[in-house]
């Protein structure tokens, strides 16, 4: 384990850290400009923190929420407003920034799915509303999706009672489509999985009149995917707030088709008699999720991707050195398109898996979060990282192999 000393000498010497102030690197989202709280909270409550080189996932608690993005939900925590007229001011500010026909912040991606299929099961029918999901009578109660398509979030969608109707082909899908189909669900983290892709998806949803809907949770960035699906012509399509976005991680956004969101809305807080009711968005995440989208949007992502790039360039440079360690600089497709270090190797001349790395990572000082460790190996981003904190992650994960090495 490295210590802080160490550590400081160190990053002294490496590249580009001269003159840095050490604190940022090691003192949460001070180095992004916010104010040093009064009370270490987490260290009274004998929690770790920890450098996130994993990415947004929701057990590492989403993404760190930037400057502008916490000034919104602090402004919004010290005024009273109409819950309702903030849904439809904000809904429509979203709307615009996105070019579709409507929009709604929500509790997350997972309620835009159970939102979304309440929406098409009972519109804006207070009888249908209030009997989801124990009564279905006289409602659309299936749902189509690929098997491929089968996530554990498809739970958010069963939760209103339907059926969910598993197909393998394109020949099924056609076949499965009866008097009872409300929705084709497609996830955008499978895009490349199943025989029907998100175009023909949406072709096939048109031709026999039902709306399609597409879970693109994890998939910003990059930005073009915001509008890529609605202009497609997929009636609802959610997207997580607390992911590439940087908005509060309880936030998500549900937009598309102007009558489905009315119906979604209608299904969701603050009535108190629907399915809806326990995924309540606050003041303070409707008006931070907007600002997160606004800047979003007007981020520089050429040089965001650059910034991430090179911070994984450092990572493999430092690691490099590791013997027999086989090191890989990548962009996936899906679901995150971001800078992607992988790193592998032979278990007979490194004998630790890459759980084991990871729990050496996370018990060691500073502790350090990594993504998909399998037998041989495991990921690192950078998008989720403070600016600097490549330096001690390419610290950190050396360290570890090297002494796994032997």
């Amino acid at each position: 384990m490295i210590s802080r000393r160490k550590l400081l000498k160190t990053l002294s010497s490496l590249p580009l850290v001269g003159g840095f102030a050490a604190g940022g690197l090691l003192s949460g989202n001070v180095a992004y400009g916010a104010l040093a709280p009064r009370r270490n909270y987490f260290k009274e409550l004998g929690l770790k923190t920890f450098i996130n080189a994993a990415g947004s996932y929701t057990t590492l608690t989403g993404c760190l929420m930037p400057r502008e993005v916490v000034e919104a939900y602090n402004y919004a925590s010290n005024e009273y407003v109409s819950l309702v007229e903030l849904q439809d001011a904000v809904g429509k500010k979203i709307a615009g920034m996105l070019g579709c026909e409507a929009a709604m912040v929500t509790a997350g991606a997972a309620s835009a799915m159970t939102l979304a299929t309440a929406a098409v099961l009972t519109g804006t029918d207070e009888d249908k509303a209030k009997r989801i999901p124990i009564d279905l009578s006289g409602m659309k109660n299936e749902v189509i999706v690929q098997k491929e398509h089968i996530v554990g979030y498809t739970h958010a969608i069963i939760n209103c009672g339907i059926k969910l109707v598993v197909v393998n082909s394109r020949k099924e899908l056609i076949k499965a489509i009866k008097k009872n189909t409300a929705m084709l669900y497609y996830t955008d983290t499978h895009t490349n999985d199943g025989s029907v892709k998100a175009r023909e998806f949406v072709q096939i949803g048109k031709k026999y009149g039902i709306p399609t809907f597409n879970d693109a949770a994890a998939s910003a960035p990059p930005r073009k995917r915001l509008s890529l699906y609605t202009d497609m012509g997929f009636d609802l399509v959610t997207f997580s707030g607390g992911k590439g976005i940087r908005g509060p991680q309880s936030a998500g956004l549900l937009f598309g088709r102007k009558d489905l969101i009315e119906a979604a809305r209608f299904n969701a807080p603050p009535h108190s008699d629907r399915i809806g009711r326990g995924m309540k968005v606050n003041k303070e995440e409707i008006i931070s999720m907007w600002i997160a989208l606004e800047r979003f949007l007007e981020m520089d992502m050429d040089k965001e991707y650059k910034r991430w790039q090179k911070q994984i360039e450092l990572i493999a440079k430092v690691v490099s050195s590791v013997d027999d360690l086989t090191v890989e600089n990548y962009i996936p497709e899906y679901p995150n398109n971001v800078p992607t270090l992988k790193l592998t190797w032979d278990r007979s001349k490194i004998p630790a898996s890459g759980l084991d790395i990871q729990d050496a990572l996370r018990s060691g000082s500073p502790s350090v979060e990594i993504a998909h460790p399998e037998e041989n190996g495991f990921n690192i981003t950078t998008f989720s990282m403070l600016p600097k904190q490549e330096h001690i992650v390419a610290i950190r994960v050396k360290e570890e192999l090297k002494k796994a090495h032997g």
